[in-house]
């Protein structure tokens, strides 16, 4: 009889990726750790009998901790490590605070990073195990507002091709999903700073970009289905496209100038008409 097999997941709060995950491997017959900052954000998922945990994935110890208390749990195997949790940072070039960038690199990049790290030995016991990244088509293209956390997935997308090659000879298979639009909280900015040379395309700014990733917006539970059913592959994909525009995404990326995106990423985001307001004095910069 063959055992039942584990996951772990992180960034599992209600309304995000994360929680969509749980539900799907559950449902698929897995043993799920979901984990989260918080535990009251995950109370449904406790309902259903899915297991859940309290982690920031900033904090080593407790990454440490959470390993520990699952090595016990699982007899030191995991069969499938999911990195979901993520950080947005929605604000121009000229408006990013340098701790506030730290943050997001913290979160997006250097907690999968330490996950991984942590974590190998139990992937490694499993045998033919797999970790799955949740990337972003924004490490792709230049998305305005969103440099952060843009480069944070670009680096993730390439620690992902490293970890790749360098997990293979343990029989441990690395998937990155390149995540294109899917209904999720992530998205959802502030206000621009008073003071931001952007402020008078405000209006553009809530608007455009809150329809450029959820107007049309893959549901969290049919990208969930697509990622689960990738992990259980016998030999899934090393890049996943998933998600609303994805695929457009991989065929500029593929096959077309780097600067078409700039045309893409203007339109889409009133760039345009922002510079037009400022030719025609619509729009006063002190």
């Amino acid at each position: 009889m063959s055992r039942k097999k584990n996951v772990l997941i992180t960034g599992c709060s209600a309304g995000g990726i994360g929680h969509a995950l749980a539900i799907e491997f559950h449902a698929k017959g897995f043993h799920v750790f979901a984990t989260g900052r918080r535990l009251d954000s995950m109370l449904d998922l406790s309902a259903q009998g899915i297991q859940t945990l309290k982690l920031d994935v900033t904090d080593a110890d407790a990454i440490r901790t959470i390993r520990d208390e699952i090595a016990v749990k699982t007899g030191g195997k995991l069969d499938v490590l999911v990195n979901n949790a993520g950080q947005a940072y929605p604000v121009a070039i000229t408006d990013m605070e340098p701790e506030c960038v730290r943050a997001i690199f913290e979160v997006n990049l250097f907690a999968p990073m330490t996950m991984v790290k942590e974590f190998s030995h139990l992937l490694i016991a499993a045998g033919d195990a797999r970790v799955v990244h949740i990337g972003s088509i924004s490490g792709i293209m230049p998305v305005p507002f969103s440099a952060a956390y843009n480069a944070s997935k670009a680096g993730l997308h390439s620690f992902c091709n490293t970890a790749r090659v360098e997990l293979a000879p343990f029989n441990v298979k690395v998937i990155n999903i390149l995540t294109g639009g899917v209904q999720s909280n992530i998205s959802r900015g502030g206000a621009l700073p008073d003071d931001s040379l952007y402020k008078g395309m405000e209006d553009l700014y809530q608007e455009k970009r809150i329809n450029a990733s959820q107007r049309g917006a893959l549901p969290t539970d049919a990208y969930a289905r697509i990622v689960v059913a990738e992990s259980m592959k016998t030999k899934p994909r090393a890049w996943v496209w998933a998600g609303k525009n994805s695929l457009l995404v991989w065929f500029m990326d593929t096959f077309l100038a780097r600067t078409a995106f700039d045309w893409v990423m203007n339109k889409t985001f009133g760039m345009n008409e922002f510079a037009a307001r400022l030719t025609s004095g619509k729009i006063k910069i002190d």
